[in-house]
């Protein structure tokens, strides 16, 4: 099939997807889909004869896969998506399109991460899980805010997992589905002449444009709905097909002499009554408002895109420069200006559940799946972006506290075995204005890759396990127990021993009561101390734990403080940088020792010490060990006077 045909038959239906095999000829999703192909059609691991997807391309080499879970898209979503199924046993291949992990929060773009902390002036909100060991890791080694070092952070973490085989520059290009359920997907990497085909039990779009769920056909929707069709208050009177623009960021700094600045021909000429909505004080970091194309496909036009976007960051830097209303400027220069847009939206997949503007206002009913917290402004913008210079370039409207995203909305409604995260869950576009954030795409992803490890260790799809508030509930408790938040609901876990215990201390803090540690919660809002025990450190402090009869133990499990009350991300932006400690938080416990003792009457046996720890959680584990007490003695910590603790939790397993 030459490659006019393929375009002529891919242009014949924008709501279908087309199906590719090694054999040369595609079709459409309309009729009845063609098998991947067989272990003939191409040069597998074993050889075999070189077939070309298109004629006059150049032979691309099949290789196969099998895993337990195919995750699309490299994001933060995908990344935490993949760490969490990964560590929870599942085998997991990750599959990203670009040469680095990320996404918007990647060299490629810098967008910074944030989320239900950072709005409506709601501190003590952070996430914890696994974007909260991210950031903590990036602060403590890339104090000098280098994003490639952001992207080398996450590319660890994922090649350090033994259980994930991840694949950069690679787009998944095709998806076999039977009987409702996708069997096998194709990947193809253009780069390295490789077609990847591979079959997985479960599946996680987490390419916020929703690609293999267009490929496998699963139900989706764009744009904005109407006020009438959900009863949301912010959205339009009647629907329409934009949605959020995309934006091009850039970064400068004083280079301690002039610095003279030419814009090319074709840049934009920006005046200062384009600019009065637009904020322009500090030019380090510039700028989320230089946004454009919400009114145009996002995805199919995004070359255009791009080239506007460009237009107009030259244009705002040709305004600073040159203008004469920033003198100060003089000295400053680009030392980086995105080629890649940072795209707030495209499509969204359709779950069980669609989560609305009355889920995070708190005005409908309660959502038993909760499997992770959102909390971000409902923060729409203007589709035409700049060129409506009349209108503000944002509208939020914060929630009145973080609210819960339901499992539902996290898997879909016609495709069996297929999850979402990121910003493609389902959520009208309201919903979606404050679930877009990559601080809550990252919570969707731990969500998703737990509840996916949990779905096959107990062979259930993802409608099963969502349908079953039994099995919804012991998901939960494993969320809680990664420390992903989940409003409402605090530790239960029967396998957990410390719940058991009794507790005292060495000292404590007025209303820091050691019992705290067992209560279930493992944040405090700022001032409180209704859910953490502190104790001056002094000569040392600790913590005991102590059972009416000796246990067996081989897991303990600690929860710091990391300074919720302050936000904790990457930014190239020095206003919003001094407001984070770029190092080991303060209020973290750095040294402590773990000992034991087997009955009433006998010695503290220790078992090990750490020093130097900068994380909020910590696993230890150890051969079995018989404890009527435990001992977490604290020596250090990263700067604060006092000692603080969370949780303890134990574990026979």
């Amino acid at each position: 099939m030459k490659r006019r045909s393929f375009l002529r038959a891919a242009a014949a239906s924008a709501s279908c997807s087309v199906f590719i095999n090694l054999s040369g000829w595609g079709q459409t999703r309309n009729s009845s889909p063609p098998s991947l192909p067989g272990p003939g059609a191409g040069p597998g691991a074993g050889g075999g004869s070189k077939t070309a997807l298109f004629e006059g391309e150049p032979p691309l080499r099949l290789v196969d896969h099998e895993c337990d879970l195919l995750v699309a898209g490299g994001g933060l979503a995908g990344v935490c998506a993949a760490l969490a199924a990964a560590r929870h046993g599942a085998r997991v291949l990750l599959v990203q399109d670009r040469s680095r992990l990320g996404g918007n929060s990647s060299s490629e773009v810098k967008m910074h991460v944030v989320g239900a902390d950072m709005s409506g002036g709601r501190p003590g909100w952070r996430e914890g899980g696994i974007i909260e060991e991210l950031r903590l890791e990036d602060a403590v080694h890339n104090p000098q805010r280098s994003r490639e070092m952001w992207d080398l952070l996450l590319y660890d973490k994922v090649k350090s997992e033994s259980n994930i085989t991840l694949l950069l520059d690679t787009a998944v290009c095709a998806a076999e589905v039977r009987d409702g359920r996708i069997q096998r997907a194709l990947a193809r990497s253009d780069k390295q002449e490789t077609l990847h085909r591979i079959a997985a039990r479960l599946y996680a779009d987490c390419t916020g444009d929703c690609r293999l769920g267009l490929e496998a056909g699963a139900d989706l929707r764009t744009g904005r709905e109407s006020r009438a069709e959900f009863g949301e208050s912010l959205a339009l009177e009647k629907a329409d097909s934009q949605t959020l623009g995309s934006s091009i960021l850039f970064t400068s700094r004083d280079f301690g002499r002039p610095m003279p600045f030419t814009p090319p021909k074709w840049a934009r000429k920006v005046t200062k009554e384009m600019l009065r909505f637009r904020s322009v004080k500090s030019w380090e970091y510039g700028y989320w408002w230089v946004e454009w194309g919400g009114d145009l496909d996002t995805i199919r036009d995004e070359e255009r895109i791009r080239f506007e976007l460009l237009r107009i960051a030259l244009g705002v830097w040709d305004y600073i420069k040159n203008s004469g209303e920033h003198p100060s400027s003089a000295n400053w220069a680009l030392d980086w200006l995105g080629m890649v847009p940072g795209k707030r939206g495209s499509r969204r997949l359709l779950g069980d559940y669609i989560l609305k503007e009355q889920d995070l206002m708190g005005t409908a009913e309660p959502l038993y799946d909760g499997v992770c917290i959102g909390g971000w402004s409902m923060d729409d913008h203007p589709p035409t972006g700049f060129d409506r210079p009349e209108e503000r370039p944002a509208r939020q409207v914060p929630p009145p506290f973080p609210y819960n995203i339901p499992l539902r909305s996290l898997h879909s409604r016609n495709l069996g075995n297929l999850f979402m995260a990121g910003r493609n869950l389902s959520a009208t576009h309201v919903a979606f204005t404050s679930t877009r954030v990559m601080a809550t795409c990252a919570v969707m992803g731990q969500a998703v890759g737990t509840a996916a490890a949990y779905c096959l260790q107990h062979q259930l799809s993802p409608r099963q396990l969502s349908s079953d508030r039994q099995r919804v509930a012991e998901l939960q408790q494993m969320l809680l127990r990664d420390d992903q938040t989940i409003m409402g609901l605090r530790n239960t876990d029967p396998l957990d021993l410390a719940r058991q215990a009794s507790v005292t201390a060495s000292a404590c803090l007025a209303e820091s009561d050691p019992a705290h540690v067992i209560n279930g919660l493992v944040r405090d809002l700022p001032g409180k101390l209704d859910n953490r025990w502190s104790a001056e450190l002094g000569a040392g402090a600790h913590l005991d734990l102590e059972w009416p009869a000796p246990q067996t133990l081989r897991t303990v499990q600690i929860t710091f403080d990391t300074g919720f009350h302050r936000p904790l991300t990457l930014t190239h932006q020095d206003s919003f940088n001094a407001k984070m400690v770029r190092g080991p938080q303060p209020e973290t416990v750095r040294d402590y020792e773990l000992l034991y003792r087997p009955a009433d009457d006998a010695p503290w046996t220790s078992l090990g010490a750490v020093s130097g720890n900068y994380q909020r959680l910590r696993r230890h584990h150890f051969p079995p060990f018989t404890a009527k007490a435990l001992r977490l003695k604290v020596t250090a910590t990263n700067g604060s006077k006092e000692a603080r603790v969370y949780e303890i939790r134990c574990y026979a397993d």
